[in-house]
Order: C-alpha cells, then structure tokens, then sequence
C-alpha cells in the first residue's frame, strides 16, 4: 500500500480491480468556462476566465473548453485571449450543429471543438426536431467545421436515453462526415453507474479501439464520481468535468474526485496534480461567487480539520482517522477547539500555540472553552484559546 493512502485491503480484490487499463494515464477535458457556468448566478468574466483557464492547464487539464463565443461578446473575448496565451492544455470549442455557431469559432482562430446535437426522443421533441433533421444538422456541421481545418468531438445530447439503434448510427454518421472522438452523454445524470459501463462498453465496440470516447455526467443522484469511474473502467479513455462539480441543477462531474478516487482506490493514473487542486478551487469559488460544503471531497475546508476530542487523541496517526495524507492535495491538518473538543484537543493546541499550561489546568480550559463555544455556537479562536488559557 503506498504510504501516503490508506485505504482498505478489500478494494484489492478482482472483482474491484479488474477492467481497468493502467497503460495509460486517463485525461481530463475541463468544461468549468462554460458548463460549469451554467450554475445558477455564476457569470465569468473574461479576465477570470483567463485566469481560471491559465490555473486549469496548470493543474494538467488536458484539455479545457473556454467557451461558446456565440452567445456574448465577452465570451468572445476570453477564448481569443485564452486561445492567444498559448497554454499546455489545449483549447477547445462548443459549438450546437449551427454553421453560425462554428464560424464564431473559426474566425477566433479556434482549431478544435464539441459538436452537440439532441439524440433522444424527448430532447427531439422538445426541440420540434426529427431524427433525419437531427442526423442531417449533425452531418452537415461536422462537415463545415473539418472543411475549415477542425478536430471535431462529436456529443449526442442524451445519449443515455437514446435509442441504441439511432446513437450508434448517428455516433457512425459523425465519424463518417470527419469527427475524430465521440462522448456518451449523461446530460441529466440519468444513468446508473453499472449502466453506464455497460454503454460505454457497447460504443467502443461499435466504434473500434481507434475513437477516443470521452464520458460527460451529471450530477442528479450523487453519482457522476461514481460513474465516471465505471466510464474509465467500461473504456472511456477521456473525462469530462469541472471544478468543483459546478454546473447545471446538481452540477457535473468533479474532476478533482474521480482524479483521486481512481488513483488512490483503483490505482489508475490520471494526468492531474491534487497538489494544486484546493488552490484551482479556491479561485473558481471566488470568482463564482460561491462557496463549497466544508466537508466536500478534495478541496473541503474541514478534510483534515478535527475538533472532537476522541479523534484529536488519534491525531498523531494520521491514518488512523483520515484515509489518504494531507500532502496528496496540499492540505493542512489542523486542531480545532469548540463543543466538541477533549483534553487531547487542548493538549495538541497548546502545543500549537506555545503556551505555558500546566496540565493540571486542562480540564477547567476545556470546560470554560466548551461552554464559550456552546453558548456563542461557534468554534473558539487561538486569540479567545489564549485568553482562556491565561485566565
């Protein structure tokens, strides 16, 4: 077991680990710029986007979608100054099957993008479209965007509740008139895990073992780490993703989760530094706006945080309460004082502090720095710790 995960002996078992190829790291294709967008209230402006992107390729996103020029001028303005900085991720598009939307692409000097189109039945009918509408707008964009010299990742909307029938013949289609890779598309998180396997399973075989296929999920069950994983496993070669899970409703795939779920459960490689991902995630709240659970995987404020005293008594065996290091995603493990907080808990602070307290004092601290806490509902400060301590 590496040194710095610690996680249980049963997930060495076959049925857990076997399926994965570990010949090669797994990619991510970062969609924070614009899907991530979606979420209710968020607006980027262009100079954050450049920053975010800029801290995107850092963090060794392979691939970063910066934005659909054609739905604001500021859109505009931050792909073309993404696109001019010249970043080790690559810049990628978003384009409906609309020669509009791709020539807004084009004349950015855009050189790749997402090509998206309705596939199921009810999407179809929402949009008043017919499959061979929807089959000739596919085409004919894909056509378009090759014909001026893009790489095009075709992206069924719906896919999950698609007619098998028609995904694979229109996933064909698109290869066909020139797309390069192709995404099964959980648009509204409404597969299981174990399904989508199976039909990321089913459309690496229809297509063969030389088309990427790339997974995007959502969010609406609690289940897109969950299912994104079962996408690398079923051959999904690329991830789809943002930041912080944000976007649309229950939001989509966080990155950063199925990064370390695959490498420290699954012992997949993934082209990610968890290193820099509290920091990514930091500016994406900040410029969003918003500010994640304390206790959200990967980034949360709280991971290695611990006030309650049983476990501050374990806080010299870091694997004891924790089930990777802190030093995997750049974390500080700290001690924290408050309702819940033991003799152990004052004994590590004062420590931390540099305070001269008698022992024989704790239990009076930790009852005055209780009950400060309960009335005041709220943890205590170091300054308030002190005050107590020397009183």
């Amino acid at each position: 077991m590496n040194d710095n995960i610690w996680t249980s002996d049963l997930n060495e078992k076959p049925e857990v680990q076997d399926g994965f190829d570990r010949a090669k790291p797994v990619r991510f294709y970062d969609t924070t710029l614009r899907d991530g967008e979606q979420s209710i209230g968020v607006v980027f402006t262009p100079e954050e986007k450049f920053e975010i992107a800029c801290a995107l390729s850092d963090l060794g996103v392979s691939r970063i979608e910066a934005g659909f020029p054609r739905v604001s001028a500021a859109d505009s303005q931050a792909v073309k100054r993404i696109l001019d900085e010249h970043l080790e991720a690559e810049i990628w598009g978003f384009s409906r099957a609309m020669t509009e939307d791709l020539d807004a692409l084009i004349e950015l000097g855009t050189t790749a993008t997402v090509i998206e189109v309705p596939t199921s039945e009810i999407k179809m009918e929402a949009y008043g479209l017919t499959r061979e509408k929807v089959m000739q707008r596919a085409v004919g964009a894909i056509t378009h965007a090759v014909e001026h010299g893009m790489r095009v990742l075709f992206f069924p909307v719906d896919g999950t509740r698609t007619d098998l029938g028609f995904l694979r013949e229109i996933y064909v289609a698109g290869l066909e008139a020139g797309a390069s890779e192709v995404a099964v598309v959980d648009t509204i998180g409404a597969c299981a895990p174990e399904a989508i396997e199976g039909l990321i399973n089913e459309v690496t075989g229809w297509l063969g073992p030389d088309i990427p296929v790339h997974f995007h999920g959502h969010n609406d069950f609690g289940l897109a780490t969950a299912s994104a994983i079962a996408a690398v496993r079923g051959g999904a070669e690329w991830i789809q993703g943002t930041i912080n899970g944000m976007g649309e409703r229950a939001g989509n795939a966080d990155i950063s989760e199925v990064a370390l779920a695959l490498q420290c459960l699954y012992h997949v490689p993934v082209d990610i530094d968890l290193g820099k991902a509290r920091r990514v995630s930091a500016m994406v709240q900040k410029a969003g706006g918003y500010q994640v659970d304390g206790w959200k995987p990967v980034v949360g404020k709280n991971l290695f945080v611990r006030e309650s005293g049983a476990v501050a008594s374990q806080f010299h065996i870091p694997e004891a309460i924790e089930p990777y290091s802190a030093e995997i995603v750049a974390a500080d493990r700290r001690i924290v004082l408050g309702k819940k907080s033991g003799l152990s808990s004052i004994d590590l602070k004062v420590r931390e502090l540099g305070l001269d307290l008698s022992k024989d004092d704790y239990p009076a601290v930790l009852a005055e720095v209780k009950d400060q806490a309960t009335r005041a509902g709220r943890l205590i400060t170091d300054d308030e710790f002190r005050r107590i301590a020397q009183q």
